[in-house]
């Protein structure tokens, strides 16, 4: 029984081989002929031209500068002249002439070791002042400090009123003293009056 199925196997797969080596060429002559008549196209060789690259590993070191024979000459010192600084002296803009006196006030004191002003500075010209041609004065009040500094600044006596507090407090408070001393102890000095006078350039 095995014999008879597989001579029957063989037989079908002879008749199906048999079959496909008739339909083969036949399906050949029904394809589509017009694919065989388009140019072919042909895809261009590229080709990189041989070429050398040269690393540079180190960089040459440049060249030591020669040794000056002989070292610069020593610049010669200006010859200053001994300069007389007026401790009176103080800023000026440059649209105002702006004087100020220091009034040694209630703290004047006749012994050694008297509070004496180091720094002054003149104040800004208030600017609505200076626009409508004001001018005028303003006296200032403070304390100066064991530390030659200036606090508690009031404004007493300013003509005309309300242009130019404001102005002399903030440069007051800018003053820098030498202290009072007594008997080797600094002493704060209440009273100080300073007058600050504001004239425009004529």
């Amino acid at each position: 029984m095995n014999y008879l199925r597989i001579l029957i196997g063989a037989g079908l797969a002879a008749l199906v081989t048999t079959g496909l080596f008739y339909l083969m060429p036949l399906l050949i002559e029904m394809a589509d002929k017009t694919l065989d008549e388009k140019p072919a196209t042909k895809i261009a060789d590229i080709t990189m031209p041989d070429r050398e690259i040269e690393a540079n590993t180190k960089d040459p070191k440049p060249d030591k500068p020669d040794d000056p024979e002989e070292p610069p000459p020593d610049l010669d010192q200006p010859e200053i002249d001994d300069v007389d600084i007026n401790p009176d002296a103080v800023n000026m803009s440059p649209n105002m002439n702006t004087n100020v006196n220091i009034g040694l006030g209630n703290g004047l004191g006749g012994a050694d070791g008297e509070y004496l002003p180091i720094v002054k500075v003149a104040p800004m010209y208030p600017r609505r002042a200076n626009s409508r041609g004001i001018e005028g004065y303003c006296t200032i009040e403070y304390t100066v400090t064991k530390s030659g500094s200036i606090k508690d600044p009031v404004a007493v006596d300013c003509q005309p009123k309300g242009y130019f507090e404001r102005a002399s407090m903030k440069a007051a408070l800018k003053f820098k003293y030498k202290p009072r001393v007594i008997d080797g102890e600094a002493i704060d000095v209440l009273g100080v009056q300073n007058r600050f006078t504001y004239e425009l350039e004529k």
